[in-house]
């Protein structure tokens, strides 16, 4: 126990003092996050929309292979992307691999499944009237598609934070395809992982400590969006 007391004043210490190593990583996780987040948003919600309003044949397949998705290991998606930026790879002239680029890759395949499907389950609960009232007023399939999303808004920005809360704590795919370089690729879970290894506790408590915050900060954002989701349908 005076281990882990020890550990954790001496961690709050050095996030009020801003050591600069400390920031560094954290704004490198921050950075691939956000844009592994973005990424996938721009390719989960309209794809979500699409499979929601569609119907087609294979459609109970696509929605059992995007449940089994959710579900994929880190280090699965971390081993396959591996295989296609590495120098034998496919795509090993970009010089991808052990970049923040590799890791963003990484991190949309993982997080894609969870925009689509969160994305799928907002829109599912929209009732269909939305839609038949905008046709009749004339609106074209753009505008009625907009006037979905806007219903489905709360449950949409829900997907997007479940999603970041994913990518900011995983560990294997900033591992394996990152490489874990300080300055550049090193984030906050794998400089835990680092840390823990070399015994020396301090930073990786700290690290814990801010990634808990994130982690909380994320789950008050995501139980206010589905509250407010839950409204709108009563």
């Amino acid at each position: 126990m005076d281990l882990l007391f020890d550990s954790v004043g001496s961690a709050i210490v050095l996030l009020l003092s801003f050591d600069r190593e400390l920031f560094e990583i954290v704004f490198v996780s921050l950075n691939v996050s956000f844009s592994a987040t973005l990424i996938a948003s721009v390719i989960g919600i309209p794809g979500g929309f699409m499979v929601a309003h569609s119907t087609f044949t294979g459609k109970r397949f696509v929605l059992t292979c995007l449940n089994t998705l959710l579900a994929l290991p880190t280090v699965v998606i971390g081993l396959l992307v591996y295989s296609f930026i590495s120098r034998r790879g496919i795509f090993g002239s970009l010089d991808l691999l052990y970049t923040q680029k590799a890791i963003v890759i990484g991190q949309v395949i993982l997080i894609v499944p969870v925009i689509m499907t969160l994305t799928i389950a907002a829109i599912s609960r929209i009732d269909k009237r939305y839609r038949m009232t905008a046709l009749t007023l004339g609106a074209n399939r753009v505008q009625m598609a907009l006037v979905i999303l806007k219903e489905a808004r709360y449950g949409i920005c829900a997907a997007i934070i479940a999603a970041f809360g994913r990518v900011i704590a995983e560990v294997g795919i900033s591992m394996m395809l990152g490489g874990n370089a300080k300055g550049f690729t090193r984030t906050m879970t794998t400089a835990m992982a680092l840390e823990y290894d070399k015994g020396e506790f301090v930073l990786a408590v700290a690290l814990g400590i801010t990634l808990m915050s994130f982690a909380f900060i994320i789950n008050m954002l995501f139980h206010f969006l589905q509250g407010r989701t839950r409204s709108e349908v009563v």
